[in-house]
């Protein structure tokens, strides 16, 4: 049996001037994980993503992936699949054309690149919009088409930015019980930073909690709510969430109950 993590990340630090943003992470994903990057503004999560996807140089430290050291590899030689926040469609070209935009670029057949995104296609509910342009999608179409054009390469780790920050809060639901079906179905690890811990905590297998540079936890979302008296910023972070969370569904409930009178 293998155990060798998918991801090792060892004593990695990063600055920008004398911000110490990274300060001596070191952990460790197995393959097949969905794992969150959590925490406050100004933490470190996106930096640390970044840092792992190649778009900034760590100082020191080293980032293996499948026993290969990939620290000062460039991005599109780590192979891994991306998405990000905005989405980053090809507005001039229709839904097939985009998700299958990486595949021609690896000058796979026409065949070869149908077979890999008709299915994905069909999976992701976006069958009847191939011949559509970006501009034509809605929001969460979008975000499934940028899931669909990462998970179409075949690669065994996808980074997600935020992935559903501008999405309302139905459509960040359905996508991310989609987003765990795919998981599943694909055998892909996935890493997703977000900033909220519903999130986090409802699609994670694990989740990494970081405050000021560091990783002030690192386990189970069960485990971080019951335990969170054992630690103080766990504790104060993951009640402020629940208590914003409290507050919203509240003010939904005044705002309903105003527009009946």
């Amino acid at each position: 049996m293998n155990n060798t993590p998918l991801l090792k990340i060892e004593h990695l630090d990063k600055h920008f001037g004398r911000q110490h943003v990274l300060n001596d992470l070191t952990f460790s994903i197995d393959k097949g994980e969905f794992v969150s990057i959590l925490g406050p503004s100004g933490c470190g999560k996106t930096t640390l993503l970044r840092v792992i996807m190649g778009l900034e140089p760590p100082d020191s430290g080293t980032i293996v992936h499948n026993g290969q050291d990939i620290t000062h590899l460039k991005p599109n030689k780590r192979g891994f699949s991306i998405v990000f926040q905005d989405y980053a469609l090809f507005p001039h070209l229709n839904l097939y054309d985009n998700i299958a935009y990486g595949l021609k670029l690896q000058k796979l057949s026409h065949d070869e690149i149908k077979k890999r995104v008709m299915p994905t296609l069909e999976l992701l509910r976006l069958k009847e919009a191939v011949k559509k342009l970006p501009s034509q999608l809605s929001g969460g179409m979008q975000q499934r088409a940028a899931i669909a054009r990462s998970l179409v390469l075949g690669n065994d780790l996808l980074l997600l930015d935020e992935p559903f920050s501008a999405l309302d809060a139905v459509v960040k639901v359905d996508l991310g019980d989609e987003l765990k079906e795919l998981q599943r179905r694909f055998g892909i690890t996935m890493i997703m930073v977000t900033h909220d811990q519903e999130e986090a905590f409802s699609l994670s297998d694990r989740v990494i909690v970081m405050q000021k540079g560091h990783i002030a936890a690192f386990d189970t979302p069960e485990e971080l709510y019951l335990n969170r008296s054992g630690d103080e910023f766990i504790k104060s972070f993951i009640t402020d969430q629940i208590n914003k969370r409290a507050r919203y569904v509240r003010k939904l409930i005044g705002g309903a109950g105003h527009e009946e009178d």
